[in-house]
């Protein structure tokens, strides 16, 4: 009888090592497929701060300060001779220690200008892809890293073109449904405008648009935007959201965001 208890005891006790072993490597592997980004666009004017000063040390101490995984940048040169023949993104990379992607939209005083990326992962792949642009011709930079794709995006300054802007990024970024798609940049529109309505229906905003962002020096509108594609493959959860008091080194404020990655 009692090798009978022992038995029983001793099944019990395998079982429930089991499940506890089962339980605890589920949650790893819950916790593994989570992961925190932060986020950060930035219209920087090419480094021209509001004392009209070009200043790159400037510019890369308030990314610094932020410290993003990746940053969306807008208004940035690339060997103009407005800039001297320097490459801006180049310029804060190398300050920054993070990868450059370029985004060129137009030809500019015998370079380009355009937007970029900085990330601190390696990017795995670029895509520029033209935006309508009646004033100025635009562009999207979609750049794929290794656990997300980050798109940065400058609009137009007429409204039709923005509306149109939504269509093309929509059907562009269809084909990524196995990572997260995030858009950021300076969208020269305001929370209550048609295009945004319009971009509420596929993406969901994650900062926050009672925050303005513009002009730096007294910001009263929110333009500059941080976006996640609604994908139901993913759950994405706002940490934290900011738009820095930074109101010296461009005439846009840097607005950032701390979101959670998961699979559901």
């Amino acid at each position: 009888m009692k090798n009978n208890y022992f038995g029983v005891y001793f099944l019990s006790a395998v079982i429930l090592f089991v499940f506890v072993h089962c339980y605890s490597f589920r949650q790893a592997e819950k916790e593994t497929d989570s992961k925190k980004i932060r986020i950060l666009s930035y219209n920087i004017r090419n480094a021209r701060g509001m004392d009209e000063v070009v200043d790159y040390d400037r510019i890369a101490d308030v990314i610094r300060r932020i410290d993003p995984d990746c940053v969306a940048l807008q208004e940035l040169d690339s060997a103009t001779e407005r800039s001297q023949g320097k490459v801006v993104l180049d310029e804060l990379a190398k300050r920054l220690d993070m990868y450059a992607s370029y985004g060129p939209s137009i030809a500019y005083q015998g370079g380009k200008y355009g937007i970029g990326v900085l990330s601190k992962a390696k990017p795995l792949r670029t895509e520029i892809v033209q935006l309508p642009g009646s004033e100025e011709k635009r562009s999207l930079l979609v750049v794929e890293l290794p656990g997300y794709v980050m798109c940065c995006t400058h609009w137009s300054l007429r409204q039709p073109d923005r509306l149109s802007s939504v269509r093309v990024i929509n059907e562009k970024i269809e084909k990524y449904t196995t990572k997260p798609v995030f858009l950021a940049g300076d969208l020269n529109a305001t929370p209550q405008s048609s295009e945004i309505e319009e971009l509420f229906k596929t993406w969901e905003m994650l900062n926050d648009p009672c925050q303005p962002t513009f002009p730096s020096d007294n910001p009263r509108s929110c333009i500059d935007y941080i976006f996640c594609k609604k994908n139901p493959a993913f759950r994405i959860r706002v940490l934290q959201t900011c738009v820095e008091k930074e109101s010296a080194a461009s005439d846009h404020r840097p607005v950032w965001v701390d979101v959670q990655v998961s699979k559901k």
